[in-house]
C-alpha cells in the first residue's frame, strides 16, 4: 500500500519495502507476487513493473443492468393487477370428474402436472384453493375451465337522485331564493 504525506502541499510517496521517500520517480513492481509502489533501490528486488489500474469506473455499464431488472419486475407486478381471476366454485368436484373422464388415477394426473399426490386429493376435496399457476396446469391437463374472472357484485347506491333527501346546499339555496322574493314582493308593495 502507498502512503502519501502532504507537507506544505507536495505529497511525498514513501516506499513499500523500506518505509523511506520516494525521491523522483516511484517504481512500480512486483516482489514475491505483490504489486508494490518502491524506491529505486528498493526496485532492483522485483521483477516486472506494473501499471496502476485506471480509477474511473463506466458507470454506465454497472447501471444498465439495474435498469432492466427493475422493468422487468415493474411489468410482472403490473400483469398480477390487470388479472382479477379466482378459481370457480365446486372446482374439486369439477376437477375429480375430469380426472375419471379422462381415465386418470391421482397418481396419474400429479405426474402428468409435476405435483404431489397429496396436493391432488386436497385439491379435489376442497381442502385447498389452487393457485393461479396450478389451476392454469390442471385447465390444460384435464381440459377444464376453473378460472374465471372476478366479477364484483353491483351494489346500489344509498343516494341515488330518486331516494336521497334534501341537502344543505339545497336548503340554503331555497332560503336565498325566498328571502329575494319577499324583498321583491316588499319594493313592489
Amino acid at each position: 500500500m502507498v502512503k502519501e504525506y502532504n507537507i506544505t502541499g507536495v505529497i511525498a510517496l514513501q516506499c513499500d519495502v523500506c518505509g523511506r521517500e520516494i525521491v523522483g520517480k516511484p517504481h512500480r513492481v512486483i516482489i514475491e507476487g505483490a504489486k508494490l509502489t518502491t524506491c529505486a533501490q528498493c526496485a532492483k528486488l522485483g521483477s516486472a513493473e506494473w501499471k496502476p489500474e485506471p480509477k474511473n469506473l463506466n458507470l454506465s455499464f454497472k447501471m444498465e443492468p439495474l435498469r432492466r431488472l427493475r422493468l422487468k419486475t415493474a411489468k410482472r407486478k403490473s400483469r398480477d393487477l390487470r388479472e382479477d381471476i379466482t378459481v370457480i366454485e365446486n372446482f374439486g368436484l369439477i376437477v375429480r370428474k375430469a380426472r375419471q373422464r379422462a381415465g386418470l388415477s391421482q397418481e396419474d394426473l400429479g405426474r402428468k402436472i409435476g405435483e404431489k399426490v397429496s396436493v391432488i386429493r386436497k385439491i379435489e376435496g376442497e381442502k385447498i384453493i389452487p393457485h393461479k399457476r396450478l389451476a392454469r396446469k390442471l385447465e390444460h391437463a384435464l381440459g377444464v375451465k376453473l378460472l374465471v374472472p372476478l366479477v364484483e357484485p353491483e351494489v346500489p347506491a344509498p343516494f341515488s337522485q330518486t331516494n336521497r333527501g334534501v341537502t344543505l346546499g339545497e336548503i340554503a339555496h331555497l332560503k336565498d331564493s325566498r328571502r329575494r322574493q319577499l324583498q321583491n314582493e316588499g319594493n313592489n308593495s
